[in-house]
């Protein structure tokens, strides 16, 4: 996915020195690179028993939102703490210094439906895991969990898929 991959800006040392930042800005506002990761994402789930599409706070929001519209299904939003206004279920994961709260609302998945997880990218994996528990805790199966872009030296994608997940990007970036 060369194409989609050379779409994407690095900015060196952001948001700290050593960190290289993979930027999907540019990428979005490309007419050309959006067409490309959204006909890529409709092509691979089109055919796929989905029935509704959850995308992470935020940039899962601009992905889960038009993959849904595209592929005729719902789109649920899984936000930071104390975003969403009615009963909400929530799950804390660890960051590199601390911890973060994401929140579902309880009436967002019914007990068996297949539910497709999507974000821009996966480094630690720690926000993924904890919306597939989201998901779970609500009776939802997760079908697979999405990315534009997998930072596979982080390892991420092998924590996700240690713990059962089934994951899909669609290009890599080597190192931090």
């Amino acid at each position: 996915m060369h194409e989609i991959k050379s779409r994407i800006r690095t900015v060196p040392h952001w948001p700290k020195k050593g960190i290289m930042f993979r930027d999907i800005t540019t990428l979005l506002k490309d007419p050309v690179g959006l067409k490309l990761v959204m006909d890529d994402f409709v092509k691979r789930y089109g055919g796929q028993k989905i029935d509704v599409v959850v995308g992470i706070d935020s940039r899962g929001f601009i992905l889960g939102g038009a993959l849904a519209y595209l592929l005729g299904k719902g789109f649920v939003p899984v936000r930071k703490k104390g975003k969403l206004p009615a009963e909400t279920v929530s799950e804390t994961y660890d960051l590199e210094y601390g911890t973060d709260t994401i929140e579902m609302h309880k009436d967002a998945i019914t007990k068996g439906q297949n539910v497709l997880i999507i974000d821009d990218l996966v480094a630690t994996g720690g926000t993924m895991l904890a919306a597939c528990k989201l998901v779970e805790k609500l009776g939802g199966k997760v079908v697979e969990c999405a990315f534009i872009v997998d930072l596979p030296d982080i390892g991420g994608r092998k924590k996700l898929e240690a713990k059962g997940y089934k994951v899909y990007a669609q290009c890599e970036f080597e190192g931090d």
